[in-house]
């Protein structure tokens, strides 16, 4: 049992070694890259379901974009969550101990530039989901939600804000 919990305490000392030693090294970067495309796969399912769901019912844009956000944050911390547990041999609590303010920071950043992209780009208000205007807005909105959270991304990562995962 205490070997258990002193896996469970330490499931991250590998990666915290290794970010520390490069926190403003390339790999940081490069870490920071990773980290961001890997948050950014679960917000775009959350965020595309939520917005064809209120697009499709005829929601109003607010509306819209809490279901998306909501979404986006059930699936970017379930890819992130599931696949540690797993790994690590962790209990569900102990996963979410480990991810939960960096994924809260990320994914947030990340919904705010999405939202609004797509907002002032008129996709929330398109009417339909067959209508090209929802997917171009979609599109620029997910180019603005990377480019706004990779750095974030690079700063919990060097602030170890970000790891297990």
């Amino acid at each position: 049992m205490a070997q258990t919990e002193h896996t469970h305490h330490n499931c991250c000392d590998h990666e915290e070694k290794a970010q520390a030693h490069t926190a403003h090294s390339k790999s940081s970067w490069n870490a920071a890259a990773h980290a961001t495309l890997h948050c950014l796969t679960g917000c775009v399912i959350g965020e595309t379901i939520g917005l064809m769901i209120g697009v499709t019912l005829g929601l109003h844009a607010y509306a819209s974009m809490a279901l998306a956000t909501v979404l986006a944050y059930i699936t970017g911390f379930s890819l992130t969550i599931f696949p540690l547990m797993k790994r690590a041999n962790l209990p569900f609590k102990s996963a979410l101990k480990a991810i939960w303010l960096g994924e809260l920071i990320s994914i947030g950043v990340m919904e705010l530039a999405m939202n609004s992209v797509d907002y002032h780009m008129g996709g929330m208000s398109s009417g339909s989901v067959f209508n090209p205007l929802f997917w171009e807005a979609l599109a620029f909105a997910i180019l603005a939600g990377y480019i706004v959270a990779f750095p974030v991304n690079y700063w919990l990562i060097g602030k170890e804000m970000k790891r297990c995962h």
